[in-house]
């Protein structure tokens, strides 16, 4: 009410727009400021700006238009992803792919006599991918990747040029489960193939990196084909999105954690497992010797004594035994798990059944079957979308050391074998073991000594019995 005693003028605020224009307002100023002094700095340096937002999953979700195609079910995805199983099939393949030494040569058909400085631009690329960003270094960044496939399918890596020629290019790690694929996508470079959703229904955020979005996309970043690696996880052709183990083994792991879950609830007696049967005995003194029981019995570790005319009795609910905390049936589903990260019940925590003869064979078995394939697929993304598409260097390729081989003493008598047959030389065994070429060796002169058979025979009979 105002002071004459009336009612005042009623204002209707609509928070959504309200937000909206301070968020205009902050980054119209902020950028003004902040940004022309970034790009300007980015220039002198010689780094590349990035376009996707690192965290969008901190950010409000937002409906993308229907030509962009959502990937389902992420959140409950990288739950599952924390749960101690599916932690350890991850961190089994995920370490062992990363702790891999590689190499950056040139491909087959190429050579140095071909190339231009083939070289001087191996270790351009070699010295970039070891830091690919200001923050993070090859490991860190292929983990991340790895990470996101292994869960949903959908590792991701923003690749954008620096200008440097030192220094081409940059890479960031990008969360999968934002990244939205075009269905309408024309096969076109100059046609946006992904998209990625910041969550934010008022459009990019202009000081989360990159330029504002059109109208008409708001909340999502346009991706062209060679700014994003998209590794893509038994790739089908029905669906765009590729299929993660962790999804394949989803109503698994579900249905393990509730079995699990149960187990531990019946070992700590959560679930009661029996209960005393007393006959002939009043509602009075039936509260009494509750009250009695919790007051002074449980939880303290005293001798009960109970005088009573019956004898009471003990009903027991369950056997209580192994049985009844369902043992075989969590041993299927992480056999089940194991079989869909194409892992051996044995890196998983089985080993009843495993003795010195098989283990060693379900060890290279996992090797062959999910490290090999996965580590090829990320070295093939980094030779065609880096490499060719974006730098233009089709001539080299990425490639990971040790994945012929998983034993070391195998591999290297093989390589013996081969270099003692002359089907290599030594130059191409030290490439295939990551080292450089050793240098020619210089022709040093002979200096030529005449000899006669007069002094070659009296040489001979003074060893001889020099010997004696």
């Amino acid at each position: 009410m105002d002071e004459f005693g009336g009612k005042g003028p009623v204002f209707r605020v609509n928070a959504a727009e309200s937000i909206q224009k301070l968020w205009k307002r902050w980054t119209g100023s902020f950028e003004a400021v902040h940004f022309q002094a970034a790009h300007a700095e980015t220039a002198q340096i010689g780094t590349a700006p990035r376009k996707t937002v690192a965290l969008p999953a901190i950010l409000a979700p937002y409906q993308t238009p229907a030509n962009l195609l959502p990937k389902p079910t992420p959140v409950n995805l990288r739950r599952f992803a924390e749960t101690p199983l599916v932690r350890r099939a991850i961190n089994i393949i995920k370490d062992r792919i990363s702790s891999l030494d590689w190499q950056v040569r040139l491909k087959r058909g190429y050579s140095t006599a071909t190339v231009d400085e083939a070289d001087a631009r191996c270790a351009i690329l070699r010295q970039t991918l070891e830091g690919p960003n200001s923050g993070d270094s090859f490991r860190t960044l292929i983990e991340q990747v790895l990470e996101d496939a292994l869960v949903g399918g959908y590792g991701s890596i923003e690749m954008e040029l620096t200008g440097d020629p030192l220094k081409p290019f940059e890479l960031w790690p990008v969360d999968g489960a934002t990244i939205k694929i075009n269905a309408k996508w024309d096969g076109s470079p100059a046609t946006p193939r992904y998209a990625q959703a910041t969550g934010i229904a008022m459009g990019q955020i202009t000081p989360l990196g990159g330029d504002s979005l059109d109208i008409k996309t708001p909340g999502l970043i346009p991706l062209l084909d060679d700014e994003l690696i998209y590794i893509r996880l038994n790739p089908r052709s029905y669906t765009p999105f590729g299929l993660g183990p962790l999804e394949v083994a989803f109503e698994t792991v579900n249905s393990f954690l509730g079995a699990h879950r149960f187990a531990g609830n019946l070992a700590s007696n959560s679930v009661v497992q029996y209960a005393l049967w007393l006959n002939e005995t009043s509602p009075a003194q039936h509260e009494r010797l509750i009250r009695w029981w919790q007051d002074e019995i449980e939880g303290t570790g005293r001798v009960p004594l109970i005088s009573s005319e019956q004898k009471p009795e003990v009903l027991r609910f369950a056997a209580g035994t192994d049985a009844d905390l369902r043992l075989n049936w969590q041993e299927f589903l992480i056999r089940m798990v194991g079989n869909a990260f194409s892992l051996p019940p044995m890196l998983l925590g089985l080993e009843r059944d495993v003795n010195q003869s098989t283990a060693t064979e379900q060890a290279d078995e996992a090797f062959r079957s999910a490290i090999v394939p996965l580590a090829k697929l990320v070295a093939e993304h980094f030779t065609r979308d880096l490499f060719a598409k974006k730098l233009g260097w089709p001539e080299f390729e990425f490639v990971f050391n040790e994945l012929d081989a998983r034993d070391e003493m195998t591999e290297v008598e093989m390589q013996t074998a081969l270099l003692t047959a002359g089907v290599l030389t030594v130059n191409e065994v030290r490439a295939m073991r990551g080292l450089g070429p050793l240098p020619e060796p210089t022709a040093q002169s002979i200096p030529a000594v005449d000899i006669t058979r007069q002094e070659e025979v009296e040489e001979k009979t003074a060893s001889v019995f020099q010997h004696e």
